[in-house]
């Protein structure tokens, strides 16, 4: 049982977690109110707009596992996640993903009675749906360029974060909309790269990415593009919340989010140089590798920027909560 447990773990890609909980601390750092009760009127809803989130996040991993298996397999990167899905096998894993669907759906019915708002009932729905297309056929979302882009912007950024908003909050509010694009940019801003990395094994397996349409430099450019206009946006909304003078302590923080999208921006100025290099050169390998060692590093950009906009929302957060 705990073997199987961790064979389970393993699937469901457990580092996709701390994105969860950006989501939770962004979502809730927006959508809080100060008229809400500490008790029933946070904590429960709070526990239960997770619990959905990790469990539909969880199911998106186990079925993008068990239809990515093939190609899995020729990625030395991925060993452990094979060896684990072989142990595991696919009747225990389906068995799992009918109980996480399950549950996720109770939890959804008792936050929809809780808090009386059928637009989260609405959007669990679309997120289960888009967890399973993106990866399973007929559709297979990911491998429709721009499709894949529309639902990463979704499954990622948009329906997370406004699932969690929508839960606390009482209306829209223009700063919030502003931020979220600014964020929906960065995250496929911050994805592009990890495509970049990918790239040549999609192109050997026919695999066609937004990043294998567009070709290297055009990818790299557009990353730089999503990532700075996500930066400004982002920023933007942050500021309007200072010049409206509700929350002037975000001016001390926001200068460490200007710094992380500097640098991060400085090392994708490097790739698209490279991916310039690798196209004049008709596609030397030695530049082919030094291009799949620098977006190794993505993982390492995506942390930096996710924790500087989390920051940013956590001292939000701390001054509805305290100020």
């Amino acid at each position: 049982m705990l073997r199987n447990l961790r064979l389970l773990t393993v699937v469901s890609r457990p580092e996709f977690l701390p994105a969860n909980s950006a989501s939770l601390i962004i979502g809730l750092a927006w959508g809080f109110d100060r008229s809400m009760h500490a008790g029933g009127g946070l904590v429960i809803p709070f526990t239960l707009a997770f619990a959905v989130i990790t469990l539909v996040s969880a199911f998106a991993a186990q079925v993008n596992t068990t239809f990515d298996f093939e190609l899995d397999l020729i990625d030395s990167r991925k060993k452990e996640l094979v060896q684990a899905m072989s142990r595991l096998g696919r009747k225990r894993l389906k068995s799992a993903m009918i109980a996480e669907f399950l549950l996720s759906l109770a939890f959804i019915l008792i936050l929809f009675l809780i808090q009386e708002k059928p637009l989260l009932f609405v959007m669990w729905m679309i997120a289960v749906f888009l967890a399973y297309s993106y990866s399973a056929p007929p559709l297979r979302l990911k491998s429709r360029s721009w499709f894949a882009l529309l639902t990463l912007l979704l499954v990622l950024s948009m329906l997370p974060i406004s699932f969690v908003f929508h839960t606390f909050a009482s209306g829209i509010e223009i700063p919030f909309l502003v931020f979220l694009c600014g964020h929906a940019l960065t995250v496929y801003g911050v994805i592009i790269p990890a495509e970049i990395r990918d790239y040549f094994g999609d192109k050997m397996t026919n695999t066609e990415t937004l990043t294998v349409r567009l070709g290297l430099v055009k990818a790299s450019l557009l990353s730089i593009v999503l990532l700075g206009t996500g930066g400004i946006l982002c920023g933007t909304a942050f500021l309007a919340r200072i010049l409206y003078g509700l929350q002037h302590v975000l001016l001390f923080s926001l200068p460490v989010m200007v710094v992380v999208y500097i640098y991060v921006l400085a090392k994708y100025s490097s790739l698209y140089r490279l991916s310039w290099e690798y196209a004049l050169s008709g596609g030397q390998i030695s530049i082919a590798q030094d291009i799949m060692e620098l977006s190794a590093y993505c993982p390492r950009w995506i942390t930096l920027i996710t924790q500087s906009i989390v920051l940013m929302s956590l001292v939000l957060l701390t001054t509805k909560l305290f100020l």
